[in-house]
């Protein structure tokens, strides 16, 4: 029997990720299109009758009259016209069983294709719950090709829809779909659906409180700040298990070895300088087990419906919280969402703050200095304060891109237009296999970078720290001496007024390629100036607390507030605008924020006894 090669189709919030997940497990490979940012995901599975199906989820789109860089992809794949790309030997067209006057227009749409077509009725399970009836027999002979009932987020709820693949491929849809697509839906369902007396749902129920002007913005905040003291107070135990694990494997491997360069790169550059970003892990993934959940059960797009009117007052509107709510976990990502923004003045104001986010590569910095300076107690009986402290950077980073959003939008000439239409899915209860793959698709990246930018820069650092080697008769340690000694002092006169020594200074310039390195490089740069291997590699946190001051430690945190540092954001935006001005605006503005904010905060903190 053939391999198949298929492609899910649907619009946002169908199910359709679930589906593919459900039927390729981790056997995924994510990668973006050739020459643009938009993200390819693949899969291979075997039906059970043997049959080899090789998987393609394309983005979600509402149209093929593409609005979007996303829809315009998801138009190529199913026309066949994407260069480079397989035409698929079939469409699975993923369709919301509750929803399906949104969702059977694009069905018909997909139709006129005139291509092998299978719809999957997803959800079916909530559906019948809900008191939906479906004639999916009568829907199949009006619609003219196969319809199947799947449950995305149960283990046999794709069942029908294997049976199908392993049957012979269904003829090309027929294409007589001229006319009034609304019409037409509103035909289909009014034979081939029930739907139930108007009642209070379950989902009407929570949107009463959700989604009221008060209480459901008090309930985001209290979301939030959960989040936020989570992120903190939960993974601590797991990061400190996983920093004595690295701690004791470092001391065993150098102890090994003989003294020389080569004890020196491994304890130094890679126990010290990697181990210690590895440590953080546990932190980035209960981050991203918030995030995934929050967008699995339905409330994102309720949460940006509920900000809408105060992000205004800002001159963004809720489109711009789903955007800036992904920056959390990665500007990158989180810029690349804001194609959803219609209006051009928006959607450049989003990307222009979105870096302001405090996304995971900057909790590595936050939590060791954080750990270093601020005791572990707790405030009020409750709250950890270590927990408080981050919430409050979190809140700087936020309140700071709404105050700068509102002043890009003043400078800004011309008025644009407010409309926010958003479909509000019905809520669920995440699912585990989705929230599994979710974070190891996340943790498979945050490894890739650090075995790969993050090595390359540690073992390059250390070079430069090591050498050249001190001359005879030299005292202190050899970094003194070294070129990466002689940079950081030489910018040490410029940072001073913010209270940054010569080894800030060094951790800045690897920290441009990825914030995370700044740790990596600190912990190298202590390690090279310890008096023996012992203290080389043991904790950072120690090191740091006994040379620097609390002002210090307060004005590095308020500069990775602000600071751009991470140049791939800095091209994203390049990309995504299609201008070297606006990066080179966002560039300059961050760090002009990022030096008077320090510069502020240490020469504060310093005049109160800090």
């Amino acid at each position: 029997m053939s391999a198949l090669n298929i492609a899910l189709v649907g619009n946002p919030n169908c199910g359709k990720t679930a589906l593919f997940n459900r039927l390729t497990g981790s056997r995924q490979k994510v990668a973006n299109y050739a020459g643009v940012t938009v993200e390819r995901k693949e899969g291979l599975f075997r039906t059970p009758g043997g049959r080899s199906v090789r998987v393609l989820d394309l983005p979600g789109a509402y149209s093929l009259e593409a609005a979007s860089p996303d829809e315009a992809i998801t138009r190529d794949v199913c026309r066949g016209a994407l260069p480079g790309e397989a035409v698929p030997d079939l469409l699975v067209c993923v369709a919301d069983a509750t929803n399906l006057r949104l969702h059977l227009r694009f069905v018909l749409e997909l139709r006129q294709l005139g291509r092998p077509m299978v719809l999957a009725l997803n959800l079916m399970d909530v559906a019948r719950r809900r008191g939906i009836r479906i004639d999916t027999a009568a829907l199949q002979a009006r619609l003219g090709m196969p319809v199947v009932e799947t449950v995305a987020v149960k283990r046999e709820g794709a069942a029908a829809l294997l049976a199908q693949l392993d049957g012979a491929l269904p003829p090309a849809a027929p294409t007589d779909d001229a006319g009034d697509l609304h019409a037409r839906v509103s035909a289909l369902l009014a034979e081939c659906v029930q739907m139930p007396a108007q009642g209070s749902s379950l989902d009407d129920r929570l949107d009463r409180w959700l989604l009221h002007p008060v209480w459901g913005l008090l309930i985001l905040a209290a979301v939030m700040f959960l989040m936020f003291q989570a992120v903190f107070s939960w993974a601590g135990p797991l990061q400190d298990a996983l920093a004595g694990g690295i701690s004791r494997l470092g001391e065993a491997v150098s102890g090994a070895m003989p003294a020389g360069p080569l004890r020196s790169l491994v304890a130094d550059g890679l126990f010290a300088g990697l181990g210690t970003v590895m440590e953080f892990l546990p932190q980035i993934l209960l981050l991203f087990v918030f995030i995934l959940t929050l967008e699995e059960s339905g409330y994102l797009p309720r949460a940006a419906f509920l900000l809408d009117r105060p992000m205004r007052a800002a001159g963004l509107t809720g489109r711009s919280f789903i955007p800036l709510l992904s920056s959390f976990a990665c500007a990158i990502p989180g810029i690349m969402a804001t194609r959803s923004i219609q209006d051009p003045r928006d959607r450049l104001a989003t990307i222009l703050v979105a870096p302001l986010m405090t996304c995971s590569a900057r909790l590595p910095v936050y939590t060791l200095l954080i750990s270093a300076f601020i005791p572990r107690e707790t405030v009020a009986g409750v709250f950890n304060l270590q927990g408080l402290v981050m919430f409050a950077l979190y809140f700087a980073g936020v309140a700071s891109a709404l105050v700068a959003a509102w002043v890009i939008q003043r400078l800004r000439r011309g008025e644009g237009e407010h409309v926010l239409l958003l479909e509000l899915p019905s809520y669920r209860l995440p699912n585990l296999l989705d929230l599994g793959i979710g974070l190891w698709e996340r943790a498979r990246v945050f490894l890739r970078r650090v075995t790969g930018i993050i090595l390359s820069l540690t073992v390059l650092l250390w070079f430069l720290s090591s050498y050249p080697a001190p001359p005879e008769g030299a005292v202190g340690p050899a970094i003194d001496y070294s070129l990466a000694g002689r940079i950081g002092r030489w910018m040490e006169p410029l940072f001073a007024p913010i209270g940054f020594n010569w080894q800030i200074c060094i951790a800045l310039i690897p920290g441009l390629a990825a914030r995370e390195v700044a740790v990596a490089a600190l912990a190298t740069v202590y390690a090279l100036s310890a008096a023996n291997d012992a203290e080389a590699i043991s904790a950072l946190s120690p090191l740091i607390a006994a040379d620097w001051s609390l002002a210090t430690a307060l004005s590095l945190l308020v500069w990775y507030v602000y600071a751009p540092q991470c140049l791939s954001t800095i091209a994203v935006i390049k990309r995504e605008t299609n201008s070297w001005k606006q990066a080179g605006i966002a560039t300059v503005y961050l760090f002009a924020l990022a030096y008077l904010a320090s510069l502020v905060t240490f020469q504060l903190a310093r005049a109160l006894g800090a």
